[in-house]
């Protein structure tokens, strides 16, 4: 093997060393039941696991994941004031091109890079229990890529198992999924942005956020098999006889507004000039009933209804048009 060659095989080898390091390490604060500041270093640990992973396969791949400008036809490498090479961070490697990640899964990590953001200065609560099934969509999603990219020796749930408690889970824990009112105001908000800014099919897909509906189950005889979580096929007559025989504590659904509720809403506001055909003409303008914009959804495959995050834009129109409307 030429010199070039070993040094980048080496280099990928090191790097993927670490991402999985990264990721296990990061699995095993979050189930460790002494430690309280688990949200904060999963998401910490995580996002270097994919970055490292993510520079891995661009190593390979040839694919420069350094910072540079061009100075003529040479490149010039931006580096720190101690003179080491700036590398990409994760959401630099989700934007490039030829990034391996799909949609879903990359809606995940961009969701878990921003809540670092608004967390990495401060200190916050229970967002553990109420943000687990994001946590646990990025470690499959993990594990997933890591053996699509570089093979399935490289997989890591043959190191984890999954965790014992000494609590069940209640229903009083349902709350969480609704109220959560010490949790920062700035978490809160952001939370809710990012999911009005998804389809209904993005929000539900399970490598955005994994969900499970757990229920006790009894072994019909001896020497069936004794585990604590069995999967079965959502088709099957067992999932049916689930879904008939307990309650599921759904997630809340995002507002939804039909057209004349956003119009009287808006003259609510103080806007009593703006009438439905200016609606109209708005949500035209902004090809707002583009699903991939996320601004609203289709009811009972006919009637069109709009979320939260068409009425801001509505409210800000009117806002920088106050003339036309008051």
């Amino acid at each position: 093997m030429a010199p070039r060659n070993r040094r980048i095989g080496s280099v990928k080898n090191e790097l993927l060393h670490k991402s999985r390091e990264g990721a296990l390490a990061a699995v095993q604060i979050f189930n460790n039941p002494n430690i309280t500041f688990k949200a904060e270093s999963y998401v910490v640990l995580m996002n270097i696991a994919w970055t490292y992973m993510l520079h891995a396969h661009y190593r390979g791949q040839g694919i420069e994941y350094r910072y540079f400008s061009m100075a003529g036809s040479r490149r010039r490498f931006d580096k720190t004031k101690h003179g080491a090479h700036k590398y990409w961070e994760l959401e630099r490697c989700l934007n490039e091109d030829q990034c391996p990640i799909d949609k879903n899964a990359a809606n995940n990590l961009r969701f878990l890079i921003g809540l670092r953001h608004e967390i990495e200065h401060q200190m916050t609560s229970r967002i553990d229990d109420l943000l687990s099934a994001r946590f646990q969509a990025c470690c499959l999603n993990y594990n997933e890529y890591i053996k699509k990219l570089f093979g399935d020796s490289h997989g890591i749930e043959k190191h984890l198992s999954f965790s014992l408690q000494f609590s069940t889970i209640s229903m009083d824990q349902k709350d969480m999924l609704a109220e959560h009112p010490e949790l920062p105001a700035n978490i809160q908000s952001y939370i809710k942005d990012f999911d009005e800014r998804l389809t209904d099919a993005e929000f539900s897909n399970p490598q955005y956020a994994y969900r499970i509906l757990f229920v006790p189950k009894t072994a019909n005889s001896k020497g069936q098999a004794d585990r604590v979580i069995e999967f079965v096929k959502s088709d099957s007559p067992l999932a049916d006889s689930i879904n008939k025989e307990y309650a599921v504590i759904k997630e809340t659904e995002r507002t939804k507004y039909l057209p004349k509720q956003i119009v009287e809403l808006i003259k609510q506001d103080g806007y009593s000039a703006f009438k439905m055909h200016h609606h109209t003409q708005l949500w035209q303008a902004h090809d707002a009933k583009n699903s991939s914009k996320g601004y609203g959804t289709m009811v009972a495959g006919k009637y069109w209804h709009w979320y939260s995050k068409w009425l801001d834009i509505v409210r800000k129109h009117c806002a920088e048009n106050i003339g036309l409307y008051s």
